[in-house]
């Protein structure tokens, strides 16, 4: 039995499989409870508070994105709209329980509809509220095995990050699940883990708990009950293939010696170490949502100077790039009164919320410019339009930032590059939101996942035309998005023009490799075949028949 969905973090994983299903029943319409409502909302209140603290203090063990991401879960978990529903449900005769689930439902199924983040955080409330009316239950949520005899290949429906925070890679040969995209949190976090991935695979929970299965997260293969003899092919292809990919050292480049400097992504201080381990040469985008997301106020100047400090420590002389808060509709923010809007993802969010709360930006950037030094450069995010480029480089200036830049994720930006490169330092292409908008298609969602497919030919003709204008004026063009830590990508992307890339960590030592491996007329003409392709998969195809040492590698 062989099944296929997206590979979403490369590798070759294989054990037995565990299934985990939700098995919280949703408590009967109509119910009621016997005694006081004050009681009641009591119960109802302290069973919120208490998902809220374990949601938060798993964060806190695990670090990293997942700290980011199950913060902001926790305070989902005490949203005040979904309070003051709890208590009005429970004033009506309806028992915590199903008061608790018709709250959550309805705050789900406005989110479901307002697509983007937001659309994605609908699957986080179902865990949420599941969690819920298992304490008012007394019921134990679905674990996850505490020892496992060996690794094993966790399956699901979908993964909830409170799940999978502080799992490892001793725990999990790899993960499969029927729903989520290339940035789901399961993507996000599977590659945050270095464990071969693959999400958007039909009939996956349909697989028998605790048959052997093995997973392709760089092809999306997934197979149940395969050969011995298929498995020891496998797990000796990735075997050599990690070893091929080790020798490559040093800083990135190309077979003929063309510089591709090659940086990290990183989601807070805590993957910092991940980097350096990882070789990086500095840091490509330093998201800084984590100082904002879960408090109900700003962060305060020296918060934010340490925060910024450590990135600059950790990598002295190299460049750090500072991605300024990229929040706003489609992330919102407790101390920002920001109105509903029917489409988040098309609202104000990033550079369009800095210029309705000016203020949060000023202080933004005084604590930027508090620890600039020579290698520092800030950019901007959600830039449409050369007035927004020149607003922010100017706001920069005006501290003494060394380096202004904005990222290309919106088509528009990329069809005017040059009149924002007339104002801006640099660009950085984040091609997960330039996808997103290119091809009117929801990142997070998997029934859209193949046009969210990097190697989409209208998505390469827009990167090359960044990158194109960025030669011709003399300014640096850099991708941050997803699409460089694939190492086929890497190397079309440098013959883009592109003149660097930054990634997770654990995917700088496959891309090292791949770009080492060739030349950059090599490159050239893989970008050129590319581009000439009618598909996605056709594009992927004419790229690798140009790159043949990536056989060798297994790449």
């Amino acid at each position: 039995m062989n099944l296929r969905g997206v590979g979403v973090s490369p590798g070759v994983g294989h054990g037995p499989s565990y299934v985990l299903s939700v098995s919280v029943p949703e408590p009967p319409e109509g119910a009621a409870y016997a005694g006081e409502a004050e009681q009641e909302k009591e119960r109802a209140m302290t069973a919120l508070t208490r998902v809220a603290g374990e949601l938060e203090a798993r964060g806190n063990r695990a670090g990293g994105e997942a700290e980011e991401i199950l913060k902001a879960q926790a305070l989902m978990a005490e949203d005040p709209g979904v309070v003051v529903k709890v208590r009005s449900l429970i004033d009506r005769g309806v028992a915590a329980p199903r008061a608790v689930f018709e709250a959550f439902t309805k705050y789900r199924d406005v989110l479901a509809g307002s697509g983007g983040y937001l659309g994605e955080r609908a699957a986080d409330l179902n865990d949420i509220r599941d969690r819920v009316i298992a304490v008012l239950y007394g019921q134990a949520m679905p674990a996850l095995p505490a020892k496992p005899e060996e690794p094993y290949v966790l399956v699901a429906r979908d993964l909830a990050p409170a799940d999978t925070a502080l799992l490892s890679r001793a725990q999990v040969a790899a993960f499969v699940t029927e729903e989520g995209g290339p940035t789901s949190h399961t993507a996000i976090l599977a590659r945050a883990m270095g464990v071969p991935a693959v999400v958007a695979c039909p009939g996956a929970t349909g697989i028998p708990h605790g048959v052997r299965v093995m997973v392709d997260g760089t092809s999306g293969e997934v197979e149940v009950e395969p050969a011995e003899a298929h498995v020891a092919d496998a797990v000796g292809a990735a075997s050599a293939r990690r070893a091929a990919i080790s020798a490559a050292r040093g800083p990135g480049r190309t077979a003929d010696g063309q510089p591709v400097p090659l940086y990290a992504n990183v989601g807070s201080p805590a993957d910092l170490d991940a980097a350096l381990a990882a070789e990086a040469e500095g840091v490509g985008l330093y998201r800084t949502e984590f100082l904002y997301l879960d408090r109900t106020r700003p962060p305060s100047p020296e918060e934010q100077r340490r925060a910024y400090r450590q990135a600059l420590e950790a990598f002295p002389g190299g460049k750090v790039c500072v991605r300024t808060l990229d929040s706003g509709a489609d992330k919102p923010l407790a101390f920002l009164p920001v109105p509903a809007e029917p489409n988040p993802a098309l609202g104000e969010r990033g550079l369009r919320l800095f210029r309705r709360f000016p203020e949060v930006m000023a202080a933004q950037l005084d604590a930027l410019a508090a620890v600039a030094e020579e290698g520092l450069r800030v950019m901007a995010p959600m830039v449409a339009t050369a007035e927004d480029a020149a607003w922010f480089v100017r706001a920069c200036r005006d501290r003494g930032l060394p380096s202004a830049g904005v990222m290309i994720e919106i088509p528009a930006a990329a069809l005017r590059a040059r009149d924002l490169l007339a104002h801006a330092d640099f660009v950085s292409v984040g091609t997960n939101d330039l996808s997103q908008y290119t091809f009117a298609a929801d990142r997070q969602l998997g029934a859209v996942s193949a046009l969210q497919d990097p190697w989409q030919p209208a998505l390469l003709d827009l990167v090359a035309m960044t990158a194109e204008v960025a030669a011709r004026v003399g300014k640096p063009c850099a991708v941050c998005g997803e699409a460089a830590a694939d190492p086929v990508m890497a190397c079309v992307l440098a013959g883009l023009g592109v003149g660097s890339l930054s990634m997770a960590p654990s995917s700088l030592a496959a891309v090292r490799a791949g770009l080492a491996a060739h030349s950059l007329d090599q490159c050239r003409t893989a970008a050129h075949a590319a581009r000439a392709q009618p598909t996605a998969a056709d594009a992927r195809a004419a790229a690798r028949a140009h790159l043949p040492a990536l056989v060798r590698l297994g790449l």
